[in-house]
């Protein structure tokens, strides 16, 4: 029963925020919401949280999740930097400022991971790796036009393994 009120809570706020758009004016903070909330429809329905589950993990989510839009916001402002002065005096700062950006973004990858780990039981934490995998997998596939791109794991059409051997 919790289970269906989660999804049923997602679904109503996926569809408000959906509902919300602005006559097909495109607003990039509406666009995030949407996108967050189709995101948080998608792991709740995956991971199958009970009420206690759900109390510790959301906070301890969305908290790692403010990291990482920061994390990889300052990744980006690192690369734009670097990108605007390869040809300056300063570039190894420039690189290596980047490269420190980008360290930081996977080092929150793992501290997150423990962070779940201490509120959910280490199989909710795969089914929570996997569920955000796929999820930027649907999104790829929609920015892309193409709503059946291969999932994680997956081998795309045409790759090499599903051609016949080449004789020569």
């Amino acid at each position: 029963m919790k289970k269906i009120i989660s999804i049923v809570c997602a679904l109503v706020l996926v569809s408000v925020v959906a509902l919300a758009q602005n006559n097909g004016k495109k607003d990039p903070e509406k666009w995030r919401e949407k996108v967050r909330a189709e995101q948080v429809a998608m792991i709740t329905s995956e991971l199958d949280l009970t009420e206690a589950e759900a109390q510790a993990f959301w906070p301890v989510y969305n908290e790692v999740q403010k990291q990482r839009r920061e994390a990889f916001q300052a990744s980006g402002e690192a690369f734009k930097a670097l990108k605007e002065g390869v040809d300056g005096a300063d570039v190894s700062k420039l690189l290596n400022d980047y490269l420190d950006a980008k360290k930081k973004c996977e080092a929150l990858d793992a501290e997150a991971l423990n962070r779940y780990k201490k509120v959910l039981p280490v199989q909710k934490v795969a089914k929570l790796v996997m569920a955000e995998e796929k999820f930027r997998h649907q999104q790829i596939g929609k920015l892309g036009g193409k709503g059946n791109r291969p999932g994680p794991g997956e081998m795309p059409m045409g790759h090499r393994a599903n051609r016949p051997p080449v004789e020569n």
